[in-house]
């Protein structure tokens, strides 16, 4: 099953974000869980009209920066600035309703009971469940949402029930349901064959082309889902920056090599990139 690219982009976010906007201002941040620490002295700056790409090897941080950015996890140090929201001076619940988070995490904590469409209707709330009443027009957006991902057949079938590419797709219609300004994805294209991978791909340049995108920070360990439509890149290796900046300038063979500790070339096709190993 594919995503879909309607034309007139049914169920998509109308975001709105001025330009040059600060999106994301994480100031010397460090994350010290059970005293290991999993973030160190990253600072970095997202402005309105970027895309960033989040690269690292597994176990790198990424999806702790991610759940940082949508204000599950606090800093032990430094200051963390969201959609003009420091931490400590706002309330991150109604911060998180400005904000899409897809990750297999939040799969993880659902419960059994739910089905897809209310799976949907649960990132309305920014809620692990659904919690709250949905309005007659809440449940046609969210049914909207899972058409546009090629989902509205399973919108009453149990959430656990469904593949993990299904899950994927879900998750996606979850993260847009509220409009969001900041789009997070972590790890999205996992549990997706080549097809569904290229197709999901592909529904993401449409959300990001329609008229005022949301800003997307898209979280992988492999430099081929890196697409066009991706500004600049982050990587980081042991919670640490090794580059920071437009794509063109940090998606090289010499700081991939140095994030996953390999030889590494980098070839670049038709606006993507590929690697191997030297």
């Amino acid at each position: 099953m594919k995503f879909t690219n309607k034309q007139h982009n049914e169920g998509l976010p109308e975001a709105y974000a001025t330009e040059h906007e600060k999106v994301v201002e994480l100031n010397d941040i460090s994350v010290t869980f059970d005293g290991r620490s999993i973030i160190q002295d990253l600072t970095w700056l997202v402005k309105s009209g970027q895309h960033w790409a989040l690269i690292g090897p597994n176990g790198s941080g990424k999806t702790t920066v991610l759940r940082l950015v949508n204000g599950y996890v606090w800093p032990t140090k430094g200051t963390a600035t969201v959609l003009g929201r420091r931490f400590g001076e706002y309330d991150l619940r109604e911060l998180r309703k400005s904000i899409g988070f897809a990750s297999p995490s939040i799969s993880e904590q659902i419960t059994p009971r739910l089905n897809a469409l209310q799976m949907v209707l649960s990132g309305r709330f920014a809620s692990i469940g659904l919690h709250d009443h949905a309005s007659i027009r809440e449940v046609s957006r969210a049914r909207s949402l899972l058409r546009q991902v090629g989902c509205l057949q399973f919108a009453n079938k149990p959430y656990h029930n469904l593949s993990q590419g299904e899950k994927q797709r879900v998750n996606i219609a979850r993260a847009l349901i509220g409009s969001p300004r900041l789009l997070t994805l972590d790890e999205s294209c996992e549990g997706l064959d080549l097809d569904a991978r290229e197709s999901f791909l592909a529904f993401l340049e449409t959300v990001a082309r329609i008229r005022r995108p949301p800003t997307l920070i898209f979280a992988t360990h492999r430099v081929e889902e890196i697409t066009p439509i991706f500004s600049h890149v982050l990587i980081i290796k042991g919670g640490r920056t090794v580059a920071s900046g437009p794509k063109r300038t940090v998606l090289t063979a010499r700081n991939l090599s140095k994030a996953f500790t390999r030889d590494i070339r980098v070839v670049t096709r038709n606006g993507r990139y590929t690697t191997s190993l030297s």
